[in-house]
């Protein structure tokens, strides 16, 4: 899928979605909030971003997301899913609630809160493949992967454990890229993945 200005839309159930909205415009998209199936219909890509992943998982059930998000993965609609939104699209959650579902849009294994509490937040720079600059990392009660599928590409790493990762048209983050003030990485979504889609 080749779009001149692509429609994104941020998940907007619950999270920071504003932050994420402003990175994607800055990367040259057209962001527009999703909260109902109608909206969805009309973007070209997903961006589910932070949150509290349980909440977020219950309410994409009783909003009907659920299942319309799920089948347009299935098609090949490219997603961007940062800190919770990592979570949701892992094939593994580990410690979640037995209730919660996830989308298994990329085969990665994701321990919740693996970084600690809020108070054990932290900000860090980061080496990003195919970038000359760190990338300025915020992790706030972030997930941290425990595997990656042999499919899965890793493009960023802290102390060895993967922080950033893709496979095909699917790309996730444990961090708050949308908090750095650098929309690097949504461009890097809209101009790499979105093309995989």
């Amino acid at each position: 899928m080749q779009v001149a200005q692509p429609v994104v839309g941020v998940l907007a159930l619950q999270g920071a979605f504003a932050a994420h909205e402003l990175a994607l415009a800055e990367a040259g998209a057209r962001p527009t909030q999703v909260r109902t199936p109608a909206d969805l219909a009309r973007v070209d890509a997903l961006v589910m971003p932070g949150g509290e992943s349980t909440t977020m998982s219950k309410l994409l059930e009783t909003s009907g997301l659920f299942d319309e998000i799920k089948a347009r993965l299935s098609e090949g609609m490219p997603v961007f899913g940062t800190c919770a939104g990592m979570i949701l699209l892992a094939t593994d959650v580990r410690d979640g609630r037995p209730d919660q579902r996830s989308f298994g849009a990329i085969d990665i294994a994701v321990q919740r809160n693996g970084y600690g509490r809020q108070v054990d937040s932290f900000e860090t720079d980061i080496h990003v493949e195919g970038e000359d600059v760190p990338f300025h990392a915020v992790f706030i009660r972030a997930p941290k992967v425990v595997s990656v599928g042999p499919a899965v590409e890793v493009l960023a790493v802290h102390e060895d454990v993967p922080v950033l990762a893709c496979q095909g048209a699917v790309m996730v983050a444990s961090f708050h890229p949308e908090l750095a003030g650098d929309a690097r990485l949504h461009h890097r979504f809209l101009h790499h993945h979105l093309r995989r889609g």
